[in-house]
């Protein structure tokens, strides 16, 4: 298992099922992932409000992570949970995350497989502006990937920034925070970047500027809302489709509309079923932001999750589901993720924030914008 520090240590992957942002998740177990620390989110998850608790992954804790490399070239990052957690916060003595800069084709096929059962691959339409995670013997981009190539993307990103601007005995913390695809066998993950703007308050002016401009070039100037990522299970091929946030910034409000109805087909049909789960999450959602005042949830982005395994057979696919936030036989999902530009009033992390008035109004029209597109899908328009 490479250089471990005890019994205890577990082999961490790259989180498999990350469709959108640029920093890196870990998965550190089934129920389980871990990003890099931000003063700003940890200050938001601390003082969550217990009205967005229902919409936010769970908190758990913190761990300190140090980074190794041995005379191999393999990356090692080992993660000690018990210094910088919280007091009473539980946790193994090391857990140790060991990678190798370049994977092969085998491991991250396997390591996708592990967290789904059956066999089933992923088709990707991504288009990398940087160099591809993955390359054959000459060093050539394949066209086919069997894996979604966005999270391994980011991670060796990630891994590469800490070796080179860090020493390997210092100490880095990251988030401990609940997995939500977990429950889900062929999670279908829709991210969406949520609001009319993305920079934060203490953004320079030149990524002010650059933020702005990816703002009025896309979705977010006109619906208050652009697709960041997305991951689709196609019942008919047993792969995945995926988007990344480079096709969600080209397209129109028409466009999309159309990537909102493709992340509910199958393949086979549009799963109409889940369109009035989806839009009374969204809309009991929308009802919490319009009370948080202060809030401003700058360039967070918001998951649409559902499960793309077939319902077992003789399930009747047109009975009505029940108006209320009970069991849903859908496994619909709403949640909030990525609170590292978000700034309230009495955050800890910025004692003197920028004062904003009221609800986070850019919030609100695209999460309206959101569910009037879906009300017209299950209208059939």
């Amino acid at each position: 298992l490479g250089p471990a520090e005890g019994s205890a240590a577990v082999l961490l992957q790259p989180f498999v099922h990350q469709v959108g942002g640029h920093t890196s998740m870990l998965t550190y177990d089934e129920h389980t992932v871990c990003k890099p620390l931000v003063s700003q989110e940890l200050s938001f998850y601390e003082s969550l409000p217990l009205a967005m608790r229902q919409f936010t992954p769970q908190y758990k804790g913190i761990v300190s992570v140090h980074l190794k490399k041995d005379s191999l070239g393999n990356l090692t990052l080992i993660a000690s949970p018990g210094l910088g957690q919280p007091d009473g916060a539980g946790g193994d003595p090391a857990v140790t995350l060991w990678h190798k800069c370049k994977w092969s084709h085998t491991q991250v096929t396997k390591t996708f497989k592990d967290s789904c059962p059956g066999k089933m691959l992923l088709r990707t339409d991504l288009q990398y502006h940087t160099d591809s995670l993955l390359e054959d013997a000459n060093g050539k981009q394949p066209e086919r990937k069997s894996h979604n190539p966005w999270g391994l993307h980011c991670h060796r990103q990630h891994l590469n920034r800490m070796s080179s601007k860090h020493n390997e005995n210092k100490l880095h913390q990251f988030l401990l925070l609940e997995n939500v695809v977990s429950k889900y066998s062929y999670p279908c993950i829709l991210d969406l970047k949520m609001g009319t703007r993305q920079h934060g308050d203490d953004a320079s002016e030149e990524k002010k500027a650059r933020h702005i401009k990816k703002c009025e070039q896309s979705t977010s100037a006109s619906l208050g809302v652009r697709v960041c990522g997305m991951q689709v299970y196609q019942a008919d091929s047993g792969h995945f489709l995926c988007k990344d946030k480079y096709y969600g910034r080209k397209l129109s409000p028409e466009g999309f509309r159309q990537t909102l109805r493709q992340f509910l087909c199958d393949g086979n049909q549009l799963r109409t079923d889940l369109l009035e789960p989806i839009v009374l999450r969204l809309k009991a959602l929308l009802a919490v932001i319009r009370k948080q005042s202060s809030y401003r949830f700058y360039s967070s982005s918001l998951l649409i999750i559902y499960d793309g395994q077939e319902r077992k057979e003789g399930a009747d696919r047109h009975l009505p589901f029940p108006k209320t936030h009970g069991a849903n036989p859908s496994r619909v999902d709403v949640r909030m993720i990525d609170f590292a530009h978000t700034t309230f009033k009495g955050s800890k992390s910025n004692p003197n924030p920028t004062p904003h008035d009221g609800p986070d109004h850019g919030y609100i029209f695209g999460l309206e914008n959101l569910i009037k597109i879906l009300q017209g899908l299950s209208d059939g328009k």
